[in-house]
């Protein structure tokens, strides 16, 4: 059986992904590995209504089917569990802070975003591109 990488997906990372052409960028990796359930995505109700109202707003052309398909695969092949409280933590943006702290509650989870300035430099906090790169070959491997 193929090693499961849990990961918060932030929601520039899906915002990307949604946008790109390119099959091979990291952020349309990082969603082809939820829907191959190689990538367990992790979240919270605050996280799946970021993702409504962000993808929802007028300069994105995404289609309303597109959102609810790309929302409920997250729902549906991710898991909530819950939040670790990181009080006295200082975020620039504090909607970020909900991100880390379910990132934080499942041992050895990553945060996968592209602003990773805005999150403490801690290991667990990754952009798309290292998420193929570093775990790619562990999950076709089996290891």
């Amino acid at each position: 059986m193929a090693s499961k990488l849990y990961a918060v997906i932030d929601t520039n990372v899906i915002v990307s992904a949604m946008f790109t052409h390119n099959p091979e960028s990291p952020t349309k990796l990082i969603l082809d590995y939820v829907l191959q359930g190689n990538v367990i995505p992790l979240y919270a109700d605050e996280i799946i209504c970021e993702y409504q109202a962000v993808l929802s707003r007028e300069q994105f052309p995404f289609r309303a089917e597109d959102i609810s398909a790309v929302i409920n695969a997250i729902e549906r092949f991710g898991i909530a569990p819950g939040k670790k409280d990181i009080e006295g933590r200082d975020f620039p943006d504090p909607k970020d802070i909900v991100f880390y702290e379910v990132a934080l509650s499942k041992e050895g989870a990553f945060l996968v975003t592209g602003n990773s300035k805005h999150f403490p430099k801690e290991p667990i906090v990754v952009t798309p591109a290292l998420i193929p790169m570093r775990h790619a070959p562990i999950i076709c491997l089996g290891l």
